[in-house]
C-alpha cells in the first residue's frame, strides 16, 4: 500500500534534499510494494495478519501525534478497533459491521467519560478523535481484506494499490518541472495542480498497462478495469494524504514517526491507500 506523499511538488523544489527525499521514498517503495504483493500472494491468515500489523501501528501512530498535541485519545481502543476490523472483515465480510460500529462507539464514550472523571478537561474532543481514528484506519483500511477475499482478489489487490504509487511518480514527474500553480497553499504548500494532474495521467495509464498485464493470468480483469479505478484513484485518494497532512500541519510535525526512511511512519504511507481500499472496493463490485 502506498500514499500520495510529497508529489504533487512546485518547481522550485529542486534542491538535491529534495531528489533524495524522493530517491529515498522511491525505494523504500520498491521494498514495500513486493513486501505487500508477497503477503497478498500468500492469502489467507498471513494477509490478514500483514494488514493487522501495518493498520496497527498506524493506529498507534495516529495516537502519538495527537499526544504530542497534548490530547489523549484512547490507545487502547485505536488498536483494539483498528485491528479488529480486519478480523471481522476476514471472518464475516460487511456483515456484523453495525455490531463494531456500535461498540467502538459506546466503549469509546465509556473510556473518555471516565477521563474527563480523573480530570481530563479535553475528555470530549478526546472522543472525537478515538472514534474517527478507529474509523479511519479501522473502517476504510480494512477494505484491503475485502478486496483481496473478491473473485481474483489477488489481481485486484496487485491493480489497485500500485496506482498510488504510479501516481505519486507522476505527481513529482510532472510537479517538479511544471508546478507553477499551487493547488491547497496553507495544508499542502508543496503540491501543485499540474503536479496532481500528472498524477492522474500515470496512474490512469499505469493501472491500464498494469490491468493488460494481469489479463494475460487473469482473464475477467480488462485494461480498461485499469483505466477506470487507475483514473478514480488518483483523483480521489489524494484526499487521504491532504488530511494526513491537515493534522500534521495542526502540530507542526513533519511525520508520523521515523519507521520508514523517507515516508516516516506507516500511517505516512498508507493516508491516501486508505482512501483507495473503499473506493477500489466498490469500483471493482460495479465494473466486474
Amino acid at each position: 500500500m502506498d500514499s500520495a506523499k510529497d508529489g504533487l511538488v512546485n518547481a522550485k523544489t529542486t534542491s538535491t534534499p529534495s531528489d533524495k527525499s524522493f530517491r529515498t521514498r522511491l525505494l523504500v517503495a520498491d521494498i514495500f510494494v513486493p513486501i505487500t504483493a508477497f503477503f497478498a500472494i500468500q492469502g489467507g491468515i498471513a494477509f490478514v495478519a500483514f494488514v493487522t500489523v501495518v493498520l496497527g501501528v498506524a493506529a498507534w501512530e495516529f495516537w502519538r501525534i495527537f499526544q504530542k498535541g497534548d490530547y489523549a485519545p484512547s490507545l487502547t481502543v485505536l488498536l483494539v478497533f483498528s485491528t479488529s476490523a480486519v478480523i471481522m472483515r476476514f471472518l464475516w465480510g460487511l456483515k456484523y459491521f453495525e455490531i463494531w460500529v456500535a461498540a467502538l462507539l459506546l466503549i469509546s464514550l465509556f473510556m473518555h467519560v471516565l477521563q474527563q472523571q480523573r480530570g481530563n478537561d479535553k475528555a470530549a474532543s478526546n472522543l472525537a478523535l478515538t472514534v474517527f481514528g478507529a474509523l479511519l484506519l479501522g473502517f476504510l483500511g480494512s477494505y484491503a481484506i475485502s478486496i483481496r477475499f473478491l473473485e481474483e482478489g489477488l489481481y485486484w489487490v496487485m491493480l489497485v494499490f500500485p496506482i498510488i504509487s504510479l501516481a505519486d511518480s507522476g505527481a513529482y514527474i510532472f510537479g517538479r518541472p511544471f508546478g507553477k500553480h499551487k493547488m491547497l497553499t496553507v495544508v499542502s504548500p508543496k503540491k501543485s495542480w499540474e503536479g496532481y494532474i500528472g498524477g492522474i495521467i500515470i496512474g490512469g495509464l499505469g493501472g491500464w498497462g498494469l490491468a493488460a498485464l494481469w489479463h494475460i493470468a487473469c482473464e475477467p480483469l480488462l485494461p480498461l478495469h485499469g483505466l477506470i479505478l487507475g483514473l478514480a484513484i488518483s483523483i480521489v485518494a489524494p484526499l487521504g494524504d491532504f488530511g494526513e497532512s491537515m493534522i500534521k500541519r495542526q502540530f507542526n510535525i513533519k511525520d508520523s514517526s521515523n519507521l520508514l526512511p523517507g515516508h516516516g511512519g506507516f500511517f505516512d504511507r498508507i493516508d491516501s491507500s486508505l482512501i483507495a481500499a473503499i473506493l477500489g472496493y466498490y469500483l471493482i463490485l460495479l465494473i466486474r
